[in-house]
């Protein structure tokens, strides 16, 4: 369904992306995890193109591009298979929470207003905001305002949700509202890149989990045998003294 081939990204001499090979079916749930600095975070970014991959390959359903040779056209086929849900956000601030989802539908997909607000509505009430349709982000938490986002990434019915560290821009007691509409999402068969240090979501929810670092994919698998019996020296040091209670669950 999704498929990463070579997917190479510098910043001047600072190779961030060394080859990174990554394969994702059609409903599958991948937790990104690794230390600050490992790619991550580039590496959604190179999959929908906000920023532009020095090489590889990048395939989604029926569309394959060459990074090298990408033309606006490959692009927009990109970003319309894809959506992203932001740690910032990155609402319109002038806009309610109804307008913020319906922007895209409207903008992008040429929707007619009607339809967009119906669409928006629905979407809203299934995060859980339904008594927010009206409020501008200013006047929601950041637990609000992220649930906005995913309604947001929702409503473009895109073949796959990229998720940059949805959570850490949340004060504690907001992040479970977010995960808990996170685990709604995936176990509607949404297909999610979960880029997150959130352990017990990544063990919970996920079906498959992969580790950077510096650039590379270090070690990939069930969440159950990467926590349980991680086979690289570097996942143990990683893991060490994060592994979460278990008995939690979102």
């Amino acid at each position: 369904m999704i498929q990463l081939k070579g997917i190479r990204k510098s910043f001047g001499k600072l190779e961030v992306l060394k080859g990174i090979d990554l394969s994702v079916n059609k409903g599958d749930v991948v937790a990104v995890l690794g230390p600050s600095g490992s790619g991550k975070t580039t590496l959604l970014r190179c999959i929908n193109f906000l920023e532009r991959a020095d090489g590889g390959e990048i395939i989604i359903g029926d569309t394959c591009v060459s990074c090298k040779k990408t033309s606006k056209k490959d692009i927009l086929a990109i970003r319309k298979k894809t959506a992203m849900v932001f740690q910032s956000y990155n609402l319109f601030h002038n806009k309610t929470a109804l307008e913020n989802v319906m922007e895209g539908l409207v903008i992008v997909r040429s929707m007619r207003k009607q339809d967009a607000m119906e669409i928006g509505k629905q979407l809203l009430i299934k995060v859980g905001l339904e008594d927010k349709l009206d409020a501008y982000p200013s006047q929601l938490s950041g637990g609000q305002r992220q649930r906005v986002g995913i309604a947001r990434a929702l409503a473009l019915n895109p073949e796959v949700i990229l998720f940059d560290e949805p959570t850490s821009a949340l004060d504690p007691e907001l992040v479970g509202e977010v995960l808990a509409v996170m685990k709604k999402v995936a176990q509607e068969g949404i297909t999610m890149i979960v880029v997150t240090h959130e352990m017990s979501f990544a063990y919970n929810v996920a079906n498959k989990v992969i580790l950077m670092d510096e650039g590379v994919v270090v070690e990939e698998g069930a969440p159950s045998e990467l926590f349980h019996n991680p086979k690289e020296e570097r996942t143990k040091r990683f893991l060490t003294g994060r592994v979460p209670d278990w008995s939690y669950s979102i």
